[in-house]
């Protein structure tokens, strides 16, 4: 990839520190399978201790930036234009049952703005980022979103709730309007890397509405550096802060939009 700035370099170092620790814990899973109170209580240690390592290595280098971490309470930043949206493990229930899909996801955001994103797939070593007009990359490897036209060919992403979400019953009519039309729908339940995916192209959209920022902000940015479209679901808004969003090629995000609109 191409020379990133001093701040995204502190991000990827982060990314790794905090990976390590996460690698070597969730060779420990298999081991807490019996229990699942036990193995719960282990996953919530290892998220623990990864945010805490990112924090130590972001703060560091950068002491007056903000902070929004999913561990931790938020924390104002005292240059007042920056801040920190970390989600030191995303795709824990994975983890928790010894599945390989969940990363590491970190953002930086400037004025409200998210200017520079890293998602950091450790099972399979695929280093996702992207800046602010330096477009995305995963690893050496610029990324563009996919250019599929005919939805019948295309492949989507959504995180379906769980137990008894409120937003069940809405994102399975959604299911049921888009599963005739396309070539398929994946639940990978891991929020970052469904937007690191559509980035690189593997997905062609992913919508998910009951989220939080730490879930998207990296991915976010991968989307649009990549050259597709992000916006808010049902409706004008943020989709990062109100946590409703959706990802597509520029070639699909209407068609997409409207699909999801019918449900």
């Amino acid at each position: 990839m191409t020379t990133g700035s001093a701040n995204l370099n502190v991000m990827i170092k982060a990314a790794r520190k905090a990976a390590r620790s996460l690698v070597r814990d969730f060779g420990e899973v298999e081991n807490l399978q019996v229990s699942m109170k036990g193995a719960g209580d282990f996953v919530s240690k290892a998220d623990l201790k990864a945010e805490q390592i990112i924090r130590d290595t972001l703060m560091e280098a950068r002491p007056a930036y903000g902070w929004l971490g999913e561990e931790s309470e938020e924390v104002e930043g005292a240059d007042g234009m920056h801040r920190w949206i970390v989600d030191p493990l995303d795709g824990t229930t994975n983890f928790l049952h010894g599945l390989p899909h969940w990363a590491v996801s970190i953002a930086l955001e400037r004025k409200g703005e998210i200017i520079a994103g890293v998602v950091y797939d450790p099972a399979k070593d695929e280093m996702f980022t992207a800046e602010k007009g330096q477009g995305a990359w995963m690893n050496d490897r610029r990324l563009r979103v996919s250019g599929r036209r005919d939805m019948i060919e295309m492949i989507f992403a959504t995180g379906v709730p769980f137990a008894n979400s409120k937003h069940l019953p809405k994102t399975l009519k959604e299911i049921a309007i888009l599963m005739p039309r396309c070539a398929g729908l994946r639940r990978w339940g891991a929020a970052a890397l469904d937007l690191a995916y559509v980035a690189a192209g593997r997905y062609d959209g992913y919508w998910e509405r009951g989220i939080n920022a730490w879930d998207v902000a990296a991915g976010a940015i991968l989307v649009k550096e990549a050259g597709g479209f992000v916006g808010p679901l049902d409706g004008p808004g943020d989709p990062i802060a109100e946590g409703r969003i959706v990802a597509a090629n520029p070639l699909a995000y209407e068609r997409f939009c409207e699909h999801l609109a019918a449900a």
